[in-house]
């Protein structure tokens, strides 16, 4: 059995308008993980990813400083069971 990791991560600061759910998902792929971004309505990203301990744990340190017009203020996250999702990083849109 592999272990994987998974989290729920909440991205505030300059997020929104910025390519910030593209230059995550391109993140994403690039480390393997499964998931998805999506805008909230509050104007922070919401992330699930999921996939090896390392590779998730790589890409909430990229989400700490964010694509290269965004203003990462914080990102809280919490670790949730893995959910068995499909090897694919995807944009989701609307709440």
């Amino acid at each position: 059995m592999t272990l994987k990791k998974c989290i729920r991560a909440k991205v505030h600061g300059r997020v929104q308008g910025v390519a910030f759910r593209e230059y995550t998902r391109r993140e994403a792929v690039k480390l393997g993980l499964s998931g998805w971004v999506r805008n909230c309505s509050d104007g922070t990203v919401e992330v699930l990813a999921e996939g090896f301990p390392g590779d998730v744990d790589q890409l909430l340190a990229w989400l700490a400083v964010g694509s290269p017009f965004s203003v990462v203020t914080r990102v809280d996250y919490n670790e949730e069971s893995t959910q068995g999702l499909d090897h694919r990083f995807e944009i989701r849109f609307g709440v």
